[in-house]
């Protein structure tokens, strides 16, 4: 792991992730979504694409293939052959399949037989909260297959709240519901848990949301670390599609350069999410014209415009350590 400091800008090694996400031939989303700020962050990206569509499926339209998983399975073979299978991160995000879950799973297991360092980063995709009531946009098939086989191998986790209480079996009210929650989830395998978004309500007001981190380690000696932290950030006034792709793969990156940090990594994170969607949102305005509403081709994400944003973020959004 990089230290910290300067040095820590720089990957001392190549430091390789394998990320299984979706792809689309236009926009950001998926692997298009994390693979450019992991790379201009210094990390060496093979992807493999379990979905090739046109666009994401927000659009009125869209085409494509999906990739099975015997499919998934020859290309991980083909690694191996070669002895290229060689990682230090795996990163995963949307997947409505739970056979490909499963498969997923072994490739995290057998690449873990290898390097014991390696971090599963995943992002347990499965459904979301609108006006207070939570729904899933994924088979419900999946749920099992992420609590019983996908978080137990997971190392870093950033379920939205609704996720969270469908991996625990609880629901969240308070901050202390929230805490509770990811100690449930911490007991599960992974030390580092993100809630990305909470409905908790913030005292900076109904313009702001609610993130919650936690990390807990327990070091070779047996003694504990475990940090807490809150991050309140503007929300906003827009759908964005591939925000959470984005955020899991610069926390993988943040937490890289700044280990048992979770504060400064998450700082980072959001910031430069910040970055991203103040910029998306401003020229997706422009392009639709007064008066009019952005649609779906206007609101992808300007990832290459944010490049220095994505790079060095300017801390616009603090954490507090609870």
């Amino acid at each position: 792991r990089a230290g910290g400091g300067a040095a820590a800008m720089e990957p001392e090694r190549e430091c390789r992730v394998l990320s299984i996400q979706s792809h689309v031939v236009r926009g950001y989303v998926g692997n298009k979504a994390a693979t450019f700020p992991l790379q201009v962050l210094g990390f060496e990206v093979d992807t493999v694409n379990s979905v090739q569509f046109s666009n994401h499926t927000g659009y009125a339209h869209w085409k494509g293939q999906v990739l099975n998983s015997d499919e998934l399975h020859e290309l991980y073979e083909g690694l191996k052959l070669n002895k290229v299978n060689q990682y230090d991160y795996v990163l995963t995000g949307y997947t409505r399949d739970t056979s490909f879950l499963a498969m997923v799973v072994d490739i995290v297991q057998e690449l873990k037989q290898q390097n014991s360092n390696l971090v599963y980063v995943c992002d347990p995709v499965m459904g979301d909260k609108w006006n207070g009531e939570g729904s899933m946009y994924v088979p419900k098939d999946l749920l099992p297959v992420y609590r019983d086989k996908v978080v137990p191998v997971a190392d870093i986790i950033t379920p939205n709240q609704f996720e969270a209480e469908l991996l625990t079996g609880r629901k969240i009210y308070t901050e202390k519901d929230a805490l509770e929650v990811m100690d449930m989830l911490h007991a599960m395998g992974p030390e580092t848990v993100v809630i990305t978004s909470s409905d908790l309500q913030s005292q900076l007001g109904n313009d702001y949301l609610i993130a919650l981190g936690s990390y807990r380690k327990t070091n070779s000696d047996g003694t504990k670390i475990t940090q807490r932290i809150r991050v309140e950030s503007p929300k906003v006034d827009a759908v964005f599609v591939g925000t959470g792709d984005l955020f899991a793969a610069m926390l993988l990156a943040w937490t890289h350069k700044h280990p048992n940090n979770l504060k400064v990594a998450c700082e980072k994170t959001v910031s430069a999410m910040q970055h991203v969607l103040q910029r998306t949102i401003k020229s997706a305005k422009a392009q639709a014209g007064e008066g009019n509403k952005p649609n779906s081709a206007n609101l992808e994400l300007r990832m290459v415009q944010s490049k220095k944003d994505i790079e060095n973020p300017e801390i616009i959004v603090k954490a507090t350590v609870l």
